[in-house]
């Protein structure tokens, strides 16, 4: 205080609430919806316009999502590898440099902590992004190795374009050069520009990374295209459609990331959720190795499987029975899906249903008509194959659309 004045100082300013990535301009002036969620405590659409029109532009034409919130971590140094293979359950000598590969990492127990993708830029130079905060995970498994673990993910952002058009989006943008990526590729089109050709739908589609303060050009860039490719910005309500058609499992929904679980029981095994593909036990010594081959001899406690389900109300939370009278696991994501036209689901079975037994299932269904609920039971059966398959998500250069 100074002559009865209070001194006051210019401090920073602290964000209150959710965090604005850097397209969220962009967003907010094409949002007719204003619905709005907290992804990893960024502000991030949840509709943008209806779900409807945006799946229907994932199927059909093209759409941007903002993946700037995703965690990103960089892992460099001459032991990278080997400390990576130590943490996750597949075998990342087998990936090459310029590839993207899906993992998953558990702890002691075999039980997930988290899956994500890690991309491989070079020899000894990775970045894994994945949903939950993993960094603390990380510089404790990084311990005893010469490596060096780097939160990135407040300094790289990233767009996911998906959709049948997306290549011809790209090469209307001047990256053409992106047509000889195969999936799971990726190649440094431009100085700052990481393209890969990966995403969450089952379709074609790429991801572009560049640093956090250049992501509205390359939305600027890539939104000048749309006019001709029928490009639509979307939210996540939509993607979540999209990757319930292609079978791909998400954290929180299909099942409790381990760490964050707070009930004894909650957690899952690579094995249970139906990955056991990616466990490589002749890998060596991975963490979880021993309780998953103790698993992989004794069977799993649960199954993740793919349903296809009676009548055309979504089964969300849907109660599965066997033979309509013991109940054996539940639905964990469900939907009728326009593509399929099918009503199609995610759903936990405890074993050995849902995997040496798969007959005589039923899904207890629950329908609100006009105020009053109506229960039903129909059959349910249980598939092997994704939902949703399209030949252009593997072709190679893409064809035009």
């Amino acid at each position: 205080m100074m002559d009865g004045r209070i001194e006051t100082r210019d401090v920073a300013a602290v964000p209150v609430g959710l965090i604005e990535t850097p397209v969220f301009s962009r967003l907010d002036q094409i949002s007719t919806a204003k619905q709005w969620g907290n992804w990893a405590g960024y502000i991030s659409p949840l509709v943008l316009d209806t779900m409807e029109f945006e799946y229907f532009a994932i199927r059909n034409q093209s759409t941007l999502l903002d993946v700037s919130p995703m965690h990103k971590y960089r892992v460099t140094g001459p032991d990278a590898e080997t400390m990576l293979n130590r943490m996750v359950t597949r075998d990342l000598r087998k990936v090459a440099p310029g590839r993207v590969a899906y993992a998953m990492w558990c702890d002691e127990e075999g039980m997930v902590i988290d899956d994500g993708t890690l991309f491989r830029f070079a020899e000894n130079d990775f970045r894994l992004c994945c949903q939950e905060s993993m960094h603390g995970w990380l510089l404790d498994a990084a311990w005893g190795f010469d490596v060096e673990v780097i939160d990135e993910s407040h300094s790289v952002a990233g767009l996911s374009l998906q959709g049948p058009t997306s290549f011809s989006v790209l090469q209307a943008a001047g990256l053409g050069a992106a047509g000889s990526l195969k999936p799971f590729d990726l190649v440094k089109l431009e100085p700052d520009l990481w393209v890969s050709r990966t995403g969450f739908t089952g379709d074609l589609g790429y991801e572009l990374w560049v640093p956090w303060d250049r992501l509205t050009k390359l939305w600027d860039r890539l939104w000048a295209q749309r006019a001709p490719w029928g490009m639509r910005a979307i939210g996540t309500h939509a993607l979540d459609m999209v990757r319930i058609e292609a079978g791909f499992v998400a954290a929180k929904v299909d099942f409790q990331p381990v760490l964050t679980a707070s009930r004894l029981g909650r957690g899952r095994t690579p094995i249970e959720l139906g990955f056991e593909r990616l466990v490589h036990f002749d890998k060596g010594h991975f963490n979880g190795r021993r309780a998953l081959l103790k698993q992989r001899d004794t069977g799993p406690r649960y199954n993740l499987v793919r349903l296809d389900i009676g009548g055309f109300k979504p089964a969300q939370d849907a109660l599965i029975y066997h033979r309509k009278r013991r109940e054996v696991g539940h639905v964990t994501s469900g939907i009728w899906s326009p593509t399929a036209k099918r009503n199609i689901a995610l759903a936990e079975l405890r074993a050995p249903f849902g995997g040496e037994k798969t007959d005589d299932l039923w899904a207890e269904v629950y329908v609100n008509e006009e105020g009053r609920w109506d229960k039903r039971l129909v059959p349910v059966t249980v598939q092997t194959k994704p939902f949703f398959r399209n030949d252009r998500a593997r072709a190679t250069p893409p064809r035009a659309f």
